[in-house]
């Protein structure tokens, strides 16, 4: 199939699908093996936004204070890195905007930036295959998973890989005896910043 694509088979088009979900599985099993947490915010498309690029949307939030907690818990001195795919450039610049802001004018930015190095790095899937991990993490979560109170429309054939996402994300114990988990739905990006 890779070799003569012009002229496909049905053999040559399910064995080529074959190989990818082998592709998919496998990556997905080096993951967890190397002890990989999956974080995710699930938003719905209607969900209102911040009135301006000023303010960092809400998911973003949640991503980082999940995060700070996971490094919190490694022993020794760890420090987190943010890597986001590089889709366009203006918008890459808004987010740096809003991070930038966020760790440096708010009380729990600045509380995070001991853990998390504040300037994120930008990188073009295709280039990274550590962001194309992410990539299958997202299209497989956004496709398959569903939380508590989200329509339940899915594509059952990924059931198998749900699985494998389910197992890695990430959740701590509070004080309290809450599970916090790293997937959440975030139905209102607006936040409120402190």
């Amino acid at each position: 199939m890779l070799e003569h694509g012009a002229h496909p088979t049905r053999a040559g088009l399910t064995a080529l699908a074959q190989a990818k979900l082998a592709y998919v599985e496998f990556v997905l099993d080096l993951a967890h093996s190397h002890q990989g947490k999956v974080f995710a915010t699930m938003v719905p498309q209607g969900a209102p936004r911040p009135p301006n690029d000023q303010a960092m949307r809400k998911d973003y939030a949640f991503f980082l204070e999940r995060f700070y907690h996971f490094l919190n818990q490694m022993p020794g001195d760890p420090m987190g890195f943010l890597v986001f795919d590089e889709l366009d450039k203006s918008a890459s610049h808004v987010l740096l905007g809003q991070i930038s802001r966020y760790f440096l004018r708010t009380a729990n930015g600045r509380t995070r930036s001991r853990l998390i190095v504040p300037e994120p790095f930008f990188v073009h899937s295709d280039l990274s295959s550590l962001i194309q991990v992410a990539d299958l993490v997202a299209y497989i979560t956004s496709w398959g998973l569903r939380l508590p109170r989200m329509p339940v429309t899915t594509r059952p054939e990924l059931t198998p890989l749900v699985e494998a996402i389910k197992r890695m994300r990430y959740s701590r114990r509070t004080e309290g005896g809450q599970t916090v988990w790293g997937v959440k739905e975030v139905r209102d990006l607006r936040t409120r910043e402190r």
